[in-house]
């Protein structure tokens, strides 16, 4: 029988929160010291910052040499570069692969740093510039204006270690890249830049999606994050993407790593650069400009572009046409008998300052630039805003944890409230079931005993039985006998 007089020495369990540590950090003392760096490959470079390529001979060994020089990637701009050369007329596009040469070359001379060669997909001379970067050993090629898929030599690209980068505007064309590059070639690009609307010169959306928000740079950037992120795991390598298009201030650069980028390509800003390639007049034209200036225009080659507004543009809006040569078909998409003017020649113009026959490609924010600095000045500045927006962050970081733990503290004095609570509640649970638990023992008891005498009287009644069955079978035998001795 199951003792119930034990029951008062049953243990309620007890919690004791008193001697737990709330977990508290000092993000005070943390020590935001660099902006972080950019692999691609086994290229590291020390700032995640890549100069943007700028035709027509806006970003060439001057330029791209003082940015490696103080840790970016500096890029030469491959497109109708044989214009600085006189007799670019008659040489053709012979004179573009000759030009890219000397200006790589001219690069190396002057840093050790990393140089990349951007090259127009859509141009004529494609694998004839493509060949030359290759033949020169840059350290990457940054391939825009068109998709790189068809007959890219990739096993001359590794053997001579040059990276690949492909320049996209949505994570479709992306993954359209990549599979490509798997089914074709059984490898994969080094990185990808994705460039958003507010880019300068030829932008790789319709009009009626630069000013769309689903089409903005920080809508767009996560989407090819995720799409790339599928080749890393699959092929177990980092694959960088980078930001491009509207990046402005150090901020900017902080915002679009919080989105996934592993760089940011910057070009308007080292348009106003002492070492840019351009005439002080070109620079100007940025310095000078107002927001309202900045447009976008319908180029000679099909694609929208951005641009500042000038007396050339206006003219052209008007109607007018440009007397212009065409030196020879640089781009499949340039219908030059209709054409108003030459897009190559220009940009070119430009570049010399001759800003009556040409006009300035340009990024959206390029009504922000106030000032010729230099690339060493502009580099530090970036990266002096970087660390501030860093901090911020870490300051809103420290304040949200510092409320969490506030709360923590709060949900504490609740718990132990309902801990205290729910320990009377118990005790009177179980004094309760106590009782009910006797009561149903009792009831089984009885139910036992009653069960017990039907059995027992059941016994009775059977052994009863059994006498009176054996008392028959000895009749039935004596009448058996007597019988049989009368036969």
């Amino acid at each position: 029988m199951f003792d119930f007089s034990k029951i008062s020495e049953l243990q309620i369990p007890k919690i004791d929160l008193s001697n737990i540590e709330w977990p508290r950090f000092d993000l005070s003392r943390i020590r935001w010291s660099q902006i972080p760096k950019l692999r691609i490959g086994d290229s590291v470079a020390k700032l995640p910052i890549v100069q943007g390529g700028m035709g027509v001979g806006i970003s060439l060994s001057g330029l791209s040499s003082a940015v490696a020089n103080e840790g970016g990637i500096g890029v030469i701009a491959a497109n109708s570069i044989g214009m600085l050369d006189r007799d670019y007329y008659a040489k053709h596009r012979d004179a573009n692969v000759v030009a890219l040469r000397k200006e790589i070359r001219k690069a190396k001379e002057k840093t050790s740093g990393i140089i990349g060669v951007n090259i127009m997909v859509a141009v004529n001379d494609f694998h004839a510039l493509l060949m030359v970067a290759i033949e020169e050993k840059v350290d990457m090629v940054f391939l825009g204006a068109g998709l790189p898929i068809k007959g890219i030599p990739v096993e001359e690209l590794r053997s001579a270690r040059v990276k690949v980068l492909p320049i996209v505007s949505s994570a479709r064309a992306a993954g359209l890249i990549f599979r490509s590059w798997v089914k074709r070639y059984q490898d994969i690009p080094d990185g990808v830049v994705v460039e958003g609307p507010k880019a300068g010169g030829h932008l790789g959306f319709k009009e009626d999606q630069i000013d769309n928000p689903d089409f903005a740079l920080e809508r767009i950037l996560p989407d090819v994050v995720a799409e790339i992120k599928t080749y890393e795991d699959k092929f177990n390598r980092a694959i960088p993407v980078i930001a491009a298009g509207g990046v402005f201030t150090g901020a900017d650069i902080y915002n679009f790593f919080k989105l996934g980028a592993s760089g940011v390509q910057m070009g308007t800003r080292f348009v106003a650069t002492h070492e840019c390639d351009a005439d002080i007049r070109f620079k100007e034209a940025y310095i000078s400009c107002k927001e309202g200036d900045i447009e976008i225009i319908k180029s000679p080659v099909g694609m929208p572009g951005r641009a500042i507004r000038n007396k050339f543009l206006m003219d052209i809006s008007a109607g007018k046409k440009m007397d212009h040569k065409c030196a020879w078909r640089c781009l499949k998409s340039c219908e030059i008998k209709t054409a108003p003017y030459c897009i190559s020649l220009a940009l070119d113009n430009a570049r010399r300052g001759d800003l009556e026959k040409g006009f300035a490609f340009a990024g959206s924010n390029a009504f922000r630039v106030d000032k010729i600095i230099s690339v060493k000045d502009l580099l530090q500045e970036l990266q002096k805003q970087y660390l501030c927006a860093e901090e911020k962050g870490a300051g809103r970081l420290r304040r949200e944890y510092e409320k969490a733990l506030e709360k923590l503290v709060s949900l504490k004095e609740e718990y132990l409230i309902g801990v205290s609570s729910l320990k009377d509640e118990y005790e009177m649970g179980i004094e309760k079931g106590i009782a009910t638990l006797r009561e149903e023992y009792l009831r089984s008891m009885d139910k036992i005993s009653s069960l017990k005498n039907k059995y027992l009287k059941a016994l009775d009644n059977a052994n009863f039985l059994k006498k009176e069955l054996i008392e028959l079978f000895e009749q039935y035998s004596l009448f058996k006998r007597l019988n049989t001795e009368e036969i």
